[in-house]
Formats: C-alpha cells, structure tokens, sequence
C-alpha cells in the first residue's frame, strides 16, 4: 500500500465489549480520529469551513475486519486519498502496532456540501491532494 498519512491510536478499556475486543462500532471512530487528524495537520478546520457554509461529510463506509484490537494495543491508523469526482474516497487501515498485524481494512467516501449541495471546494481539494499517491508513468 502507498500510505500517506498515519496515526498512532491507543484503545481504551470503555471500547472493549465483554469478549474483551474492541465493539466493531468503535472502528468508525477510530477512522474519523484519523481522517480528522490528516486535516489538522493541512490546517483545515471543520469549523471554520462549516461557518462559510461548506461542509465535508461522509457517504459511505465499507468495513472488513481482519483481527480484532484489545484493550491497551497500540493500533497504527494509516491511509491514502484517491479522487472519484465529487468523492474523496479514503482507503484506511489499521495495523496493530506490537505485531503489525492487519486489523481492519476500510474505504470512507466523503463529499464535500456546499451550502447543503454536493460540489467542489478549493480548500479541501489544496488540503487533501497530498495525499493522494502520484500515478507512476
């Protein structure tokens, strides 16, 4: 894979079910944690960006869980970007830290509204192009 961006996340206890693994539900968390994280770094902020009225969101999520995370691991979110017209389709994945091990597989599709209508914007196209994997020629 040709990640450009990565997170270290650390799972706490309230996010184990009583099997002791991470609720499935918390995975969703763990990619927004990321995703949120790579637009901080650009300088981005979804408040700022809501305030004129554009706003990103997501569309879709497909999940595959590879191993399940236990409390205390270490996971290491990573991701890259590729464009799909309005899209932006992250392609994300977390590797547990201490046998980097594949946990979860996932692709989120956001779409940028603007004013409530799906559109392009300028900031989120400048923030997000780096780390989109340059095409080999």
């Amino acid at each position: 894979m040709c990640y450009t961006f990565e997170t270290k996340i650390e799972v706490r206890d309230y996010e184990c079910d009583i099997q002791g693994i991470v609720n499935n539900a918390n995975y969703l968390h763990y990619l927004e944690h990321t995703r949120h994280r790579l637009l901080t770094k650009t300088g981005v902020s979804f408040r700022d960006m809501h305030e004129k009225g554009i706003d990103a969101v997501v569309a879709r999520v497909e999940l595959r869980y590879k191993a399940p995370l236990r409390c205390d691991d270490i996971m290491i979110s990573k991701l890259w970007v590729e464009r799909k017209g309005p899209c932006f389709a992250f392609h994300q994945d977390i590797y547990r830290e201490s046998d980097n091990r594949l946990c979860l597989r996932a692709v989120t599709d956001l779409v940028v509204l603007i004013n409530g209508k799906v559109g392009y914007s300028p900031e989120y196209d400048r923030a997000l192009t780096p780390f989109i994997p340059k095409k080999e020629a």
